[in-house]
């Protein structure tokens, strides 16, 4: 979803203080769209609070004093989580529920971006929030540890689970299929993993209008769901890439089976996001999100 807590500087203020928001991430997808949303933040990269340190993390709060915190950072590296799981659970497992102490101490919302990768990924239907957790690979169990330690250590929270995150910035899908697509004539992608594609600048927004409500609105509390609209397959998404950059790169479905991964994929990742409404939320549309993104990357390339 996002990228590792990584970078070497705040995106926002030096100094914190009670009316900022401090992000813990600074180089990832969503960390970097909270930067653009909100420059006033405060945005701490590796050097400043490493999630593989959950005390640092915890101290950091506790310093800057801020009136909410987002956790944008996480090891996201899927497939190595499955060699690293120990430390992928250290940072997207202990860490959070650190954060979430020390928020608890100082009365603060925190929102905490997870995954779909959280549930087992079986049926059509989209997993409810409340749907039990089964995950599929460490990183997913890894998630779920944080989810956990959220939930037993602050009251004033959002669990924020998103799915297939893309933007102009970092590594995504929307970047991987536009080099190939503009070095070949086809491209095997899978078709049989639906999901919701959700622009990181929407993610961004949303986590920030929760923060903001949660400070008066505890009571909103919870695990919510967010994703893109409409589901579709990687090989579809694919081709709706390929489409509005203007390439010619022929898009052939494939099954899970046929790009064997270290870490399984759930092949059901749609979400039902219906309780963003008690946020005035609704889910983005992805295939506007990917207009711009590509907009973006062709205006700075």
């Amino acid at each position: 979803m996002v990228a590792p807590a990584s970078g070497a500087r705040g995106c926002g203020p030096a100094a914190g203080g009670r009316g900022v928001i401090l992000v813990f991430g600074q180089s990832g997808q969503v960390a970097r769209a909270l930067a653009l949303l909100a420059p006033e933040a405060v945005c701490l990269g590796r050097d400043k609070a490493d999630l593989a340190d959950p005390a640092a993390c915890a101290a950091a709060i506790r310093a800057h004093a801020p009136r909410a915190v987002i956790n944008a950072a996480a090891f996201t590296a899927v497939d190595g989580a499955e060699a690293q799981e120990a430390l992928a659970t250290t940072i997207n497992g202990a860490a959070p529920a650190a954060m979430a102490t020390a928020c608890a101490g100082l009365d603060i919302p925190l929102v905490h971006l997870s995954t779909d990768y959280v549930f087992d990924g079986a049926g059509q239907t989209p997993f409810a929030p409340d749907h039990p957790t089964a995950p599929l690979n460490a990183y997913g169990r890894s998630k779920v540890r944080g989810e956990e330690g959220v939930r037993a250590a602050s009251f004033r929270h959002v669990i924020l689970r998103t799915s297939w995150v893309f933007s102009a910035h970092g590594s995504n899908f929307v970047k991987t299929m536009l080099r190939l697509g503009a070095a070949r004539d086809s491209l095997q992608v899978v078709a049989d993993q639906i999901g919701g594609p959700t622009p990181a600048r929407a993610i961004a927004a949303a986590c920030l209008r929760m923060a903001e409500v949660l400070q008066d609105a505890p009571a909103l509390s919870g695990t919510y769901h967010f994703a893109g609209t409409p589901d579709t397959s990687w090989a579809d998404f694919a081709r709706a890439i390929m489409a509005e950059a203007g390439l010619g790169c022929r898009i052939d479905d494939i099954r899970t089976e046929d790009y064997p991964t270290p870490a399984r994929r759930p092949g059901n990742s749609r979400l039902d996001c219906a309780a963003l409404a008690r946020f005035g939320i609704t889910r983005p549309d992805w295939r506007q999100g990917l207009r711009a993104v590509i907009a973006d990357m062709k205006g700075t390339s």
